[in-house]
């Protein structure tokens, strides 16, 4: 890439040039994310996943920019119109709107009002009233009356003239850029209902009449807007004060005070309106709308990051509960590798009630396959069921743990779950879900599409490419930070390791299925269409518990064994005695093993592993109880305080689970006593939080929470007070304003 764009680049991401041009050079090598992050620091002087993946995207903008502008210089040389000047021009537009705007007078067009006069020859006209020469308009305008052109009338004559003009003024770059300027400054939204659409659109009630500056409105405002102008309910105008507009064109263009320059006016009153408002509104509409969405993708890859990452039970046997109440529960039981052993149903809750027999089989199958916890759904009848389980005495003691199992219902019935259980229906598999999330939430989550877990803010209203990228960036970071053993993953887990996907991932299973299990990295190396550079990149997030070499099992990578093996010489040990012995470990000094390509950071990165091989990043596990008295919407009272699960965040606030089967709003008003910008500087999903209920709606279900703390204060001597009128609080309706119809 040319020294000028990795400039750009740098100063754009506040890094050295040297860093963007050693990031660029391991991709263009086909160097990933994640292993150019963790195995590669010394190159690109400890840039993280984020600055990593931010230098990709900006290189990739600048290479579509690249391409348009090859694109316009062969266009307008082949019209036989590029100058030295315009060549030059073209070459130094820094952004895709400068460039168009260079572009706009030599695009192909279709058939327009301007073209139509120019064929009638009144281009002559239209230049003389653009240079604003001092005549008589009409004298002059009859000039270009002709029957054979169809310029019947002097009206007619200058109507072509000022067509002519108004396509002039859309197409002049330095208005655009002012008129940008001003819509940056100045730009107002406006949304009103459409006619008779009041009823059908009860959900969009807030922007029934709305108006704010574009640039205070926040992003879930905006794609709720949006949402609403699609879904037919409402109408969305973005623009500033038409009078500052025309009035800055007006003194753009106008120099004299003479005829021509009155036709000059109302051409340019045209030009705004036809041509100039409507294009510049479509770009802020984009602009705005990659804004919100670059914010809501933002926010769903953070609330995934942190569901990904959340806390594994590990390698239990576990029996797993899909409650229900007519239907029954579905019960199945997994071993420690999260393989299904059993299943059946039964039915302790209404209309069956047969809590003895129910309670009779769990007994039974607690004790046969050794269970070691119990995981139940949290949807429909999961309060009732977890406080049956909870009243059996069973002979050993067994976790009981309620899962959340938004998106299980999705992978049940996937390709994936007919897939791993084809003799199965849907119920079993959601059952087996519900358990493998409880011992390993990541290798779980990601055979489901993160769209459909539950986390996101208007996933299906942003840019679906975009989003597609930002997840699964967020997935294999996510995966590659954690490691996966390569004996016991699942094909969708292998898919996102770095350098694997789908089709290396199969062929790892399949080679696994029929060789039995790998007992060395190298071994990886047999499997079809693994190359060195694949290996290269996939090989340190891979892990071989038991295997032949001890670092197998660890994150060091197999290009770094030798080194281990030299430090393990160097104080007469071998690499097993390392492994987890601090007292031998701290002897190392990284200094004497640092060489041109391996610095400090991936020696103290080696000796961090030696002392614990293969480390989860992920935090120990805590069991979570909801508070007992409470199980339905109706059981909460204004005042409670309750323990909750946050499920989501979003730009207005955050979601809370406290056992009633719908989850609560904290405000973002409510989230601290202090002022709150984001969110997510507060709370993250499946933090454990104490929240206050504030109001409960009982016919909308619907939950207002809070998270502020009473501060007792010192008792004042009353004074006299000027009796003022006070605002009212904000209401249950108004702080729930941008979630009306959007509401889980």
């Amino acid at each position: 890439m040319d020294s000028k764009y990795i400039s750009q680049i740098a100063t754009e991401l506040s890094i050295t040039a040297q860093q963007v041009n050693a990031t660029l050079t391991l991709f263009s090598e086909g160097c990933t994310v994640p292993f150019i992050a963790r195995y590669r620091k010394e190159k690109t002087g400890e840039l993280d996943e984020v600055q990593i993946a931010a230098v990709r995207d900006l290189a990739e903008k600048i290479t579509e920019l690249e391409k348009r502008r090859e694109f316009i210089l062969k266009s307008i040389k082949e019209q036989e119109k590029l100058t030295p000047e315009l060549e030059k021009k073209i070459l130094a537009a820094k952004t895709i709107n400068v460039l168009e705007d260079i572009y706009l007078p030599y695009k192909p067009k279709r058939k327009t009002k301007a073209s139509i006069a120019k064929e009638k020859g009144l281009e002559p006209l239209a230049n003389a009233i653009f240079d604003q020469r001092n005549f008589e308009i009409k004298t002059e305008a009859e000039k270009f009356l002709s029957d054979e052109k169809g310029v019947n009338t002097i009206d007619e004559a200058l109507q072509g003239a000022r067509d002519i003009i108004a396509e002039r003024v859309n197409e002049d770059a330095e208005a655009r850029q002012k008129l940008r300027n001003i819509f940056d400054r100045t730009a107002i939204v406006k949304t009103k209902v459409l006619r008779n659409k009041e009823e059908e659109g009860e959900k969009f009630k807030d922007y029934f009449e709305w108006e704010e500056p574009l640039n205070k409105v926040p992003s879930h405002r905006i794609l709720a807007m949006r949402r609403g102008e699609k879904e037919m309910i409402l109408s969305l105008d973005i623009s500033p004060d038409q009078d500052t507009a025309v009035s800055s064109l007006e003194k753009h263009f106008i120099v004299s005070s003479n005829q021509a320059a009155k036709q000059m006016e109302i051409a340019i009153d045209d030009a705004y309106k036809r041509l100039l408002k409507p294009s510049i509104e479509t770009e802020y509409r984009i602009v705005s709308k990659t804004k919100a969405d670059t914010e809501a993708i933002r926010v769903f890859t953070d609330n995934l990051k942190e569901l990904l990452l959340s806390s594994p039970l590990g390698q239990k046997t576990i029996l797993a509960l899909d409650p229900g109440f007519r239907t029954g529960c579905k019960l199945v039981c997994l071993n420690a590798q999260g393989k299904l052993l059993y299943n059946t149903a039964i039915y302790p809750n209404p209309p069956q009630n047969s809590t003895l027999e129910a309670e009779s089989i769990i007994k039974k199958l607690v004790t046969e396959y050794k269970i070691e916890a119990i995981a139940i759904g949290n949807g429909t009848a999961g309060r009732e069921t977890e406080a049956f389980v909870k009243k059996i005495k069973l002979e050993t003691p067994v976790q009981i743990v309620v899962v959340n199992e938004s998106g299980a219902s999705i992978y049940s019935a996937s390709e994936v779950a007919r897939d791993e259980f084809p003799d199965h229906d849907v119920t079993v598999r959601g059952a087996v879900s519900i358990g493998r999330r409880l011992a390993d939430p990541l290798a779980e989550l990601v055979k489901i599409d993160p769209k459909s877990i539950g986390v996101g803010q208007y996933q299906h209203d942003v840019d679906q490419n975009a989003l597609k990228k930002a997840l699964d960036d967020t997935v294999s970071s996510c995966v590659n930070a954690v490691g996966v053993e390569v004996n016991t993953a699942s094909k969708q887990l292998l898919t996102y390791v770095s350098g694997l996907g789908p089709t290396l991932a199969e062929n790892i299973v399949n080679y696994r299925n029929e060789n039995g299990p790998f007992t060395s990295r190298k071994e990886l190396m047999k499997v079809p269409r693994m190359g060195a550079k694949v290996f290269e990149q996939a090989a340190g997030f891979l892990r071989i518990r038991n295997g032949k070499n001890p670092l197998d099992e660890s994150a060091v990578h197999p290009e770094r064994y030798a080194i281990v093996e030299k430090m393990a010489k160097d104080l007469k040990s071998d690499v097993k005695s390392l492994i987890g012995n601090h007292a031998v470990t701290s002897n190392i000094n990284i200094k004497n093993y640092a060489s041109e390509d391996l610095g400090l950071p991936t020696l103290q990165d080696i000796v961090n592993e030696l002392l614990k091989p293969g480390r989860d990043p992920r935090k120990e596990f805590e069991a979570f109880e909801f508070d007992h008295s409470v199980h339905e919407v109706k059981d909460l009272k204004v005042g409670m305080e309750l323990p909750g699960i946050v499920t989501n965040v979003t730009k207005f606030g955050a979601f809370v689970d406290i056992g009633v089967h719908q989850d609560g709003l904290v405000h973002i008003s409510e989230l601290a006593n202090t002022f709150v910008k984001d969110p997510n500087d507060v709370v993250k999903v499946l933090q454990k939080v104490k929240v206050t209920v504030t109001e409960v709606d009982v016919a909308r279900k619907r939950i207002a929470l809070s998270m502020k703390t009473t501060i007792p204060q010192a008792p004042r001597a009353e004074k006299p007070k000027k009796v003022e009128k006070q605002e009212p609080e904000g209401s249950f309706e108004d702080k729930l304003s941008a979630l009306k119809g959007l509401w889980k």
